[in-house]
């Protein structure tokens, strides 16, 4: 009996067949593709972070100077950071320097005893025990203020608007102003309630103050941290817009200072604390000295002191010891240059003293070390990479860290 496949038999369309073969072969082009730009992504990838960690690896021995302009000696000049760039001010006026070295504008001012803070694009110059006040923008002279009292302290918030602790003789004022010269609000305290007044800070924002009183009650030392609100929630707390405080016995509190918007730290003389106060303060953590403190720096992502090195036979003088915001000991460094400056950027420390640098990175790696031709009296980080503002008795300089074989 003979098989008839016939009926078994399937015919296939050729041009279905075509269709079928165009479409795998595009799906095969596309997957290729895929796994092309997957492997440029990665290689890229990997080369970003090659160069990133080359980059922050990289160990610099030498400089180069990018610009350099001739600047006046003055022997009583403080500099300080401003808009990315210098505010040089002494007893006679103040002066913008640019990343050139170049002076932008100067204003004379009658300061017999002159200090500053700075926030931003905005400065506030004062004369200590006097009663004038100048406001700084970038642009030069906003407003000048006389102030009825004689100035203590004084602090400034980014927008311009700046705190001021007054004294009579028995009555304390804290008084906030507009970068303008009006008056906000007026607080007054008495000697013999709050004591005198150690150092005041404003919030980024201009919203929220920190104080440090001393009082000497008979022999005995009390120190007080009042915190105060002018937002919302202040104003429905009661009417001086205190929302909060800690007491202190046998605690000498100098330095108070809002590290970020909403944390505050306090510098004893015996440890940090540490406050988060984003309306009202709340205990945040704290770090012992352990020792004998001789600076204190900080950002807005670190804390530092700098101490005498206790183990004599070393060859190292100090120990800086960083923090972070919860007062959680990230590392020691050992160093032997003496200083007189620390500068504390965001992710470096540049110490200087005589005409030596030091430039440590804030994971403990030493950036750069370096001696001079002059004696430095400032030294900042410019805008750009590796490139740094440093100010001599005679002249100011922009210079670039390069890497030279030894």
């Amino acid at each position: 009996m003979a098989d008839n496949f016939g009926d078994n038999v399937i015919h296939v369309d050729s041009s279905e067949e075509v269709r079928r073969q165009n479409e795998r072969l595009a799906a095969d082009r596309k997957r290729a593709k895929v796994n092309l730009f997957l492997i440029i992504a990665v290689i890229l990838v990997i080369s970003g972070v090659a160069v990133f960690v080359f980059r922050r690896m990289r160990n610099f021995n030498a400089i180069k100077v990018v610009k350099s302009a001739d600047t006046v000696y003055e022997a009583n000049a403080e500099y300080l950071e401003f808009g990315n760039n210098l505010l040089r001010y002494t007893p006679d006026g103040v002066t913008y320097i640019d990343s050139s070295g170049n002076v932008v504008w100067t204003s004379g001012n009658d300061f017999k005893v002159p200090i500053a803070e700075t926030s931003g694009n905005y400065a506030v110059v004062a004369d200590k025990g006097g009663n004038l006040v100048a406001v700084f923008g970038v642009e030069g002279l906003v407003s000048t203020v006389n102030i009825p009292y004689s100035i203590c302290d004084i602090d400034v918030a980014k927008q311009g608007a700046f705190a001021a602790i007054l004294e009579s003789d028995e009555t304390n004022y804290i008084n906030m102003y507009d970068k303008n010269g009006n008056i906000i609000y007026e607080m007054q305290t008495s000697i013999d309630k709050s004591g005198y007044p150690m150092d005041i800070t404003v919030s980024d924002d201009g919203k929220k103050l920190f104080t440090s009183y001393f009082k000497l009650d008979g022999v005995n030392i009390r120190n007080n941290l009042t915190a105060y609100n002018f937002g919302e929630v202040g104003q429905n707390e009661n009417a001086d817009r205190m929302v909060g405080g800690f007491s202190f016995d046998e605690e000498f509190i100098p330095k108070v200072e809002f590290v970020t918007n909403d944390i505050v730290a306090a510098f004893t003389d015996k440890r940090i604390l540490l406050y988060n106060m984003k309306e009202k303060p709340s205990e945040r953590g704290s770090a012992e000295y352990g020792g004998e403190v001789t600076s204190v720096f900080y950002s807005s992502s670190y804390l530092g002191t700098v101490k005498p090195n206790p183990d004599k036979g070393k060859s190292a003088n100090y120990i800086l010891t960083l923090y972070d915001l919860s007062g959680k000991e990230d590392f020691e460094y050992a160093f032997n240059m003496d200083y007189d400056r620390i500068f504390a950027g965001e992710d470096e420390i540049i110490i200087t003293g005589g005409n030596q640098c030091l430039i440590i990175e804030k994971n403990g790696r030493t950036k750069f070390s370096y001696t001079f031709d002059n004696m430095v009296k400032s030294m900042i980080p410019s805008p750009k990479n590796n490139e740094y503002i440093v100010t001599f008795e005679n002249k100011t300089e922009t210079i670039r860290l390069k890497s030279e074989d030894k």
